[in-house]
């Protein structure tokens, strides 16, 4: 029954032309990924508020006990459109290979996660853990990508994509200190290596993972906007890391390593800023503080709504200057994409870090 009706649906697909799956069936995944996640939200919500409520302490952004575990529904809608996919639209078999990999490496994940969000683990045991699903998708999930051949061996390049790996993963982490601040960061992210699948320039296969992922994002949502009604929390923020790390890690397959590194930027940049601060001042690293500029912003009197929606603008900016790179990929173009993404990036940075003047 279920061969009869993959059948039919890839017979339907090769009667409206061979273009017509990768028009149509991001959307439709967008739209179904959506509309599980919002009702997974719905529906978890009381359970999140008896087993998993966030309560403000020293460190936190919100004010009043919220429900965290969001992220549950944001990847059970995302994975569960993508199952489907996989189940009615004909995907490469190392495609699908891959994708059931990297859906098996994020909810290992996303359990670390959950552990986490109710009895904290000591970093000695989370770190060794995020290694190891990292490990599976460098390793095993995209075992034929090569970024710079002509420059690395082999295990230094996989070495080096271990450790950027684990590091996206906390960064996105680190992030998740405001609503909606990991929406601006991942919704464009996704949207733009979704329509990048759509159009050929990253295999199809992760263009679906990004459009469902999108789609989780999106149902999210409004349940995420200021003021939170429902955080990620770690069992969705770690996971959606190393999602957001793999689709990286596919488009820098490409070719396309310059608009890799600036589609992440300002989350990449605002971290790594922090990270080194700390560092510098003898900090402990892996203890929660309120130190990242995003952080500062809102003691510097910007809203989180001001904060979300500028850092989301920028985001999109930096969409075109990835596309420019990838259409114009001459060594200069990409140094002076790369350059303009960093001078964008740093202008907010110190525009939040500054305090705010008010009318």
């Amino acid at each position: 029954m279920l061969a009869d009706a993959r059948a039919a649906c890839s017979k339907a697909w090769v009667g409206y032309g061979p273009r017509a799956l990768e028009r149509f069936a991001p959307l439709l995944l967008i739209a179904l990924a959506a509309g599980l996640a919002f009702a997974l939200c719905l529906g978890l919500r009381p359970l999140m508020m008896r087993y998993a409520l966030a309560r403000p302490n020293a460190r936190s952004s919100h004010r009043t006990p919220t429900p965290q575990g969001g992220g549950i529904a944001v990847l059970a809608g995302a994975f569960l459109a993508l199952s489907l996919a996989l189940v009615f639209i004909p995907i490469e078999a190392n495609a699908r290979q891959g994708l059931v990999l990297v859906m098996a490496a994020a909810t290992l994940l996303a359990l670390v996660g959950a552990w986490d969000d109710i009895r904290p683990l000591s970093p000695g045991l989370r770190l060794p853990l995020q290694f190891l699903c990292v490990a599976i998708v460098v390793f095993y999930a995209a075992p034929e990508m090569r970024l710079l051949p002509e420059a690395l061996p082999l295990w230094a390049e996989r070495g080096l994509a271990l450790i950027a790996g684990v590091w996206f993963v906390n960064l996105v982490n680190f992030m998740d200190g405001i609503d909606w601040i990991t929406l601006a960061g991942l919704v464009p992210l996704t949207g733009a290596i979704a329509f990048a699948g759509a159009t050929g320039i990253v295999d199809p296969a992760t263009g679906l993972l990004a459009a469902t992922l999108l789609g989780g994002l999106l149902g999210f949502a409004p349940f995420n906007k200021p003021v939170a009604r429902i955080f990620l929390g770690d069992v969705g923020s770690l996971p959606l890391g190393l999602l957001g790390a793999y689709l990286l890690y596919r488009l820098a397959g490409t070719g396309a390593l310059t608009a890799a590194l600036i589609l992440p930027l300002y989350h990449v940049m605002d971290s790594t800023i922090t990270l080194l601060r700390r560092l510098a001042r003898g900090e402990k690293v892996w203890q929660a503080h309120r130190s990242h500029v995003y952080q500062q912003a809102t003691d510097n009197g910007f809203r989180v709504i001001e904060i979300v929606t500028q850092i989301a603008l920028l985001n999109l900016c930096l969409i075109v200057l990835a596309a420019t790179s990838i259409a114009l990929p001459g060594f200069w173009i990409q140094l002076v994409c790369l350059l303009a993404a960093l001078a964008l990036t740093g202008a907010l940075l110190r525009r939040f870090s500054c305090k705010r003047t008010q009318p």
